[in-house]
C-alpha cells in the first residue's frame, strides 16, 4: 500500500505554491483534513472556470481528473455547482485557484502529474 499525504496537507502544499507563484488561491470549504475529496476550480486570469477533482487516474496512480460542466454561462453557476456538491459531500474540500497554467500546476502538487 502506497502512502498518501492527507487532504489537508495536500490543500495547504497546493495554496502555499499558487501564491508562491503570484497567483490567488482560495479554500472556499474545507473538508475531512484526512481523506476528504478535493474539489478545485481553476481559473487563468480570471477567466475560463473549469473543474478538476483528485481521483484515481488508469493506473490507479493519483491524478487530476475533469469534473462538472463544461460550459458555464456565468459564476454564478460555478458556485451552484460545488456547492451541491459539497451539500452532497461535506467531507469535499473546494479550493479555487488562480494562477498560469493552472491545470499544470494543480496536477504537479497533488495529482501526482
Amino acid at each position: 500500500m502506497m502512502a498518501r499525504l492527507t487532504s489537508a496537507v495536500q490543500v495547504s502544499a497546493l495554496v502555499r505554491r499558487v501564491h508562491q507563484e503570484g497567483g490567488s488561491a482560495m479554500v472556499l470549504a474545507r473538508g475531512e483534513s484526512t481523506a476528504g475529496g478535493i474539489l478545485l476550480i481553476l481559473y487563468e486570469k480570471g477567466g475560463d472556470p473549469r473543474f478538476f477533482e483528485r481521483g484515481a487516474g488508469p493506473e490507479g496512480l493519483p491524478a487530476l481528473l475533469p469534473s462538472g460542466p463544461a460550459v458555464l454561462a456565468d459564476e454564478s453557476e460555478v458556485t451552484a455547482y460545488w456547492q451541491r456538491r459539497r451539500f452532497r459531500d461535506p467531507d469535499l474540500w473546494v479550493v479555487e485557484l488562480d494562477v498560469a497554467e493552472a491545470e499544470r500546476f494543480a496536477a504537479e502538487t497533488i495529482g501526482g502529474g
